[in-house]
């Protein structure tokens, strides 16, 4: 889990959502190969993510779409898409499994490649402080991350 307090200034929290009201927190940057229309449209690929996301096992829909439906580490979230502007900004909001998680991206073209940058923000139904399963959901988040960021350096 990160401090809140690196939060990148430029991610559009929905409100209930910022770092300050999660249970757990995640914040991942890297700069990867190649351009940032690339980074977004293997990110958006959502029929390809049983492929390469750890724990993702269907999705409901071949196309990125506003809202729909992905079964992940066992379990059914709903993702309803807040952000979506090609190729600088997306995020989404995930419901199931007894969490609530929005996962912000930004994608910024720098020499060398692109800068991506995602973070997670995710909300339990269990009181923040009787929450013990924040740890738990940073280290799945982290694998997650470093997944997809394999994906996109393979990618160049």
């Amino acid at each position: 889990m990160h401090d809140i307090s690196d939060s990148h200034p430029d991610i559009h929290w929905p409100s209930g959502f910022t770092p300050t009201d999660a249970h757990s927190f995640h914040r991942a940057r890297a700069v990867v190969p190649g351009p940032a229309h690339r980074a977004f449209a293997l990110i958006t690929d959502v029929a390809r993510w049983t492929i390469w996301v750890p724990g993702c096992e269907e999705v409901s829909t071949d196309v990125f779409a506003e809202t729909f439906e992905v079964r992940w580490a066992g379990q059914r979230f709903e993702v309803f898409v807040g952000e979506n502007e090609p190729p600088r900004r997306l995020g989404w909001l995930g419901i199931g499994g007894g969490v609530q998680l929005y996962q912000a991206w930004l994608f910024t073209e720098v020499e060398g490649g692109t800068e991506v940058v995602v973070e997670n923000a995710v909300r339990t139904g269990a009181p923040k402080s009787l929450d013990t399963m924040s740890h738990a959901w940073a280290e799945q988040l982290n694998d997650l991350w470093l997944a997809q960021l394999a994906k996109l350096t393979s990618q160049a």
